[in-house]
């Protein structure tokens, strides 16, 4: 699994795969986390319709620290192993870059949701943001991924994953998308690029009162995605 430390907090939204990555570290398995300590500096746009900023290097590690750290409230710290991009792409050449863009096409890319959107409507987007899926693509080649977890929103990138890896002779990897939790807001998803979302290291206070501001129609999704609960009760709390 991947991150992109483009802001310093995890929230629930990012809790929903890391509680399922613990279930798998709990089943016996090896957990990678790839620092996205280069794709950060180019921002993505997955199911946005505006760029995200750029960052300097040196903004992007204080924010991987704090990722660490809150991270590892949830998983198993013993039972993964950290790596950053820059193992890798901090030895690309000009070469390596050209070698990689040429293995697919920007007609592929724009099929993607959010390009073609933004392209049908005639605004920009940034060279720099079509190398993004590319760059995550490579991640998987250079740890040889066997499985990638992401939102439903990373389908695509995921997808380009396995299809670099069965391009460079290995096996493709397994793809798990994991459900979206929708922001306070009650209409996107939480997203820290959309102020909406509910820290996990906020004061107990802020998230309890974040929490209540939610419309009762979202209250059984976040137990299901979020909490232990039976399905028993779950099926009660939907018929309330």
């Amino acid at each position: 699994m991947g991150f992109d430390p483009s802001r310093p907090d995890i929230h629930l939204g990012h809790v929903v795969g890391l509680r399922k990555l613990r279930q798998l570290q709990d089943l016996g398995h090896q957990l990678i986390l790839i620092v996205g300590d280069w794709t950060a500096q180019i921002g993505d746009p997955s199911g946005r319709s505006a760029t995200r900023p750029m960052l300097t290097h040196e903004e992007v590690m204080e924010n991987a620290q704090s990722y660490l750290r809150q991270f590892f409230k949830v998983v198993d710290r013993d039972r993964a192993q950290v790596v950053y991009q820059s193992e890798w792409f901090g030895k690309f050449s000009l070469a390596d870059v050209i070698g990689l863009t040429g293995r697919f096409t920007v007609a592929q890319f724009l099929e993607r949701d959010d390009f073609a959107k933004r392209f049908a409507e005639h605004r920009p987007i940034a060279i720099t943001e079509l190398l993004y899926p590319l760059l995550q693509a490579y991640d998987s080649v250079a740890i040889q991924s066997d499985v990638e977890f992401g939102g439903t929103d990373q389908m695509f990138n995921l997808l380009v994953g396995r299809e670099l890896q069965e391009m460079m002779g290995q096996r493709a990897q397994q793809c798990f998308l994991m459900p979206i939790l929708v922001g306070t807001d009650g209409v996107q998803k939480m997203s820290k690029s959309l102020d909406n979302y509910v820290g996990v290291e906020e004061a107990p206070d802020d998230m309890f009162g974040k929490i209540m501001s939610l419309p009762d129609e979202f209250i059984v999704s976040y137990f299901e995605y979020l909490t232990d609960a039976p399905e028993t009760e779950l099926e009660d709390m939907s018929r309330s």
